[in-house]
């Protein structure tokens, strides 16, 4: 269970200019003392095809955090529009607000943003060169996406988090299940031989079977019991 509960968040001055200070109003509920602060970070995804232009607006850490429900204003720097490819800048990209204790990140809030000019002439016939001046930023606000961690608080520092759940795709799912049936025949194939094998020795021991007695390996009783597998 969550000592930490997200209960809600307000994003504030949006729409605005790409150029301005992010604001959100945080309330979370606490249902215990905790030792240590919550460490909240704003982080701003530069480009979708790679990690390397994703920027840390702001992290701020909040404690000591009393028992009940509380609320903080969280305000971060934009972006540097330097850091950004200059084709990913004016167009639809991501922001995600997370917190975390003692290093573990325990939620995840992932919002979309919408960037673009703020004139129908520059949107229909944007300039080489990007006019940052020019850009407005849209939080699709109503539209978070929440993850949840479970992660070790103070009263049981010593637990292990559990592992994360590992999604099976249908191939997977498909090739299991011809392998399994692939081993039921197995099977059933071999308990059909030692059926036949019972026969046979049934029909040796009343000398009904071939004039060469002699000549048959009749194997152990040990030997025709076949071994189960795992």
């Amino acid at each position: 269970m969550s000592i930490v509960s997200l209960t809600g968040i307000e994003v504030l001055n949006n729409p605005t200019r790409f150029t301005d200070p992010y604001e959100f109003q945080i309330t979370f509920e606490c249902l215990e003392n905790l030792k240590d602060d919550l460490e909240w970070k704003l982080t701003y995804v530069g480009s979708s095809d790679s990690l390397d232009h994703d920027q840390e607006l702001d992290s701020i850490l909040v404690g000591p955090v009393p028992i009940g429900v509380n609320s903080f204003l969280f305000k971060a720097d934009a972006p540097s529009p330097d850091l950004i490819p200059a084709s990913e800048l004016v167009s639809v990209t991501v922001i995600i607000l997370s917190c975390s204790y003692n290093d573990r990140e325990f939620v995840r809030v992932g919002y979309y943003v919408n960037n673009e000019y703020d004139s129908e002439e520059l949107r229909e016939a944007p300039p080489a060169k990007v006019q940052v001046n020019h850009v407005v930023r849209n939080i699709l606000a109503e539209k978070p996406r929440v993850t949840r961690f479970n992660i070790p608080w103070d009263n049981n520092e010593n637990q292990e988090a559990p592992p994360p759940q590992v999604e099976i795709s249908q191939e997977e799912i498909e090739k299991e299940e011809e392998e399994d049936e692939e081993e039921e025949e197995e099977e059933e194939d071999e308990d059909e031989d030692e059926a036949d094998e019972d026969e046979d020795a049934e029909e040796d021991e009343t000398g009904t079977i071939n004039d060469k007695d002699e000549e048959i390996d009749i194997e152990s009783e040990e030997e025709l019991v076949s071994t189960p597998k795992d």
